[in-house]
């Protein structure tokens, strides 16, 4: 089920609050969390029935594990258990997410024909079993314990996050659910929660779906490109994916806001980065926090000397590329940013000191630049949007060209120069003026709902 559609807007959404609060108000305190569970089953399972007995006997798998481990009282015996755990869903993920590509790199290097598994990736696998992940490691340090089932699916499926994060640590939500304050409707809180939503939708079906268009058509449909197009493009997917994700993440704190549970922010104005480390501090903030604490840091972090440390961060992004997709694009990718962050630990050795808006444009340049193999289902795609961007021979304008390069430029400046959602939201004030926004903002999106289309983190 997509937040941006009328079945959720206008039905699920409005049900599961209502009666979530009927049942606090009215039954004993486990039965709203058992009703909210169940919602956010059926939610996951809106997209195919067939992927709900696989999330299940995932977090089947990863509840007894980590009620094991918080059992444990010898160490060796639940670092075992803490292997055997990481490994299950390690292994879980791969079978699902990367077997065929394996199998296809075997066929090609060895001459092979072994049949591709085809396998119908489900919903969301990538951030439940991170989130799982993280929860086994924090049960392992003490930090984490739930012993009950009902809480434990709770916090894995609840819906506003389930499909596309963010990724949650079981401490900082399970507890909102068992405050006083939290079981009863606070006005301020849906006040709040309507108007993230709002700006979230309207960032994913107005501007991101009207890019998206156009970055297909450079990526997917064209043979060539000029040096306009390939820019277009470019910086089309640039674009749309920041307004596509962050949408959904505005959408999905919204969304959680009015159940009173509050969840971590995800983006923080991203484009306005201008160092490759202050991107990954702005963008997709709890995938970042979970490679630094369950990978980087694992690893050796910055400890075991420059080499290491330097090792440490290509092997954690790459590790970061692989996550998203199954596919060298994304291993390429990984490892882009895996040296750039290598090369900004060498640059700061220097003391040289940029000024500030050059800075901005070599790491948003580079952003852009990297983005072009995340986009791309091939190296020919990829090659083709990067040979147009620097076809200096073929300018190739046009008015249609002219139009989508207007387009893309808003796009920019909004990402660039305007504020973000969550600093829009420490102004919100419940008055008239701002319920006219809100009203504006969804009225426009709801306008735009003949093109929906799912989240582009779905297939991640």
């Amino acid at each position: 089920m997509l937040f941006n559609s009328y079945e959720f807007l206008f039905a699920f959404w409005p049900i599961t609050f209502v009666v979530y609060f009927l049942m606090n108000r009215f039954c004993p305190p486990i039965a709203g969390k058992v009703w909210l569970a169940a919602a956010s089953l059926f939610f996951y399972s809106w997209w195919s029935i067939k992927s709900l007995p696989l999330i299940l006997a995932s977090i089947a798998f990863n509840y007894i594990m980590g009620r094991s481990i918080s059992h444990a009282r010898q160490l060796r015996t639940r670092k075992l258990l803490l292997t055997l755990a990481i490994v299950g869903d390690v292994l879980f993920l791969g079978y699902y997410k990367y077997a065929d590509f394996l199998i296809s790199n075997v066929n090609s290097l060895f001459s092979a024909q072994i049949d591709l598994l085809r396998l119908a990736l489900p919903l969301g696998i990538s951030f439940f079993t991170f989130t799982q992940i993280a929860y086994l490691v924090d049960a392992y340090r003490g930090t984490a314990k739930e012993y009950s089932i009902v809480n434990y699916v709770l916090f894995v499926t609840f819906y506003p996050h389930l499909i596309a994060g963010p990724i949650l640590h079981h401490k900082e939500m399970m507890p909102q659910f068992d405050r006083a304050r939290s079981k009863v409707i606070i006005p301020g809180n849906v006040a709040r929660g309507l108007f993230i939503f709002c700006i979230g939708l309207f960032k994913k079906v107005v501007i991101a779906d009207t890019l998206a268009p156009i970055a297909t058509q450079g990526f997917d449909v064209s043979t060539n490109l000029s040096l306009v197009e390939g820019w277009t493009t470019s910086l089309a997917y640039t674009m749309q994916l920041y307004f596509d994700f962050s949408g959904y993440s505005d959408m999905a704190i919204g969304i959680a806001l009015l159940f009173n549970i509050k969840l971590p922010i995800n983006f923080n104005s991203p484009y306005k980065a201008v160092s490759i480390q202050d991107f990954w501090r702005r963008w997709h903030m709890t995938l970042s926090r979970f490679l630094r604490d369950y990978i980087y840091i694992p690893l050796g972090g910055n400890r075991k000397g420059h080499f290491r440390t330097y090792f440490n961060l290509v092997a954690t992004f790459v590790i970061g590329g692989i996550w998203h997709g199954a596919g060298w694009t994304f291993i390429a990718w990984g490892l882009l940013h895996g040296i750039a962050q290598v090369i900004q630990r060498l640059w700061k050795k220097t003391g040289i000191v940029l000024p500030h808006w050059v800075a901005w444009f070599i790491t948003f340049m580079f952003i852009n630049f990297s983005w072009v193999f995340f986009r791309a289902k091939d190296w020919d795609d990829a090659l083709k949007v990067l040979r147009g961007m620097f076809n200096f021979g073929h300018i190739g304008v046009s008015t249609t060209l002219l139009g989508q390069v207007a387009l893309v430029g808003a796009a920019i400046l909004v990402a660039v120069f305007a504020r973000n959602s969550m600093e829009m939201k420490m102004k919100f004030r419940p008055n008239v003026r701002y319920a006219a926004f809100i009203a504006f903002l969804f009225v426009f999106s709801v306008l735009y709902f003949n093109q929906v289309s799912e989240f582009l983190y779905f297939t991640f």
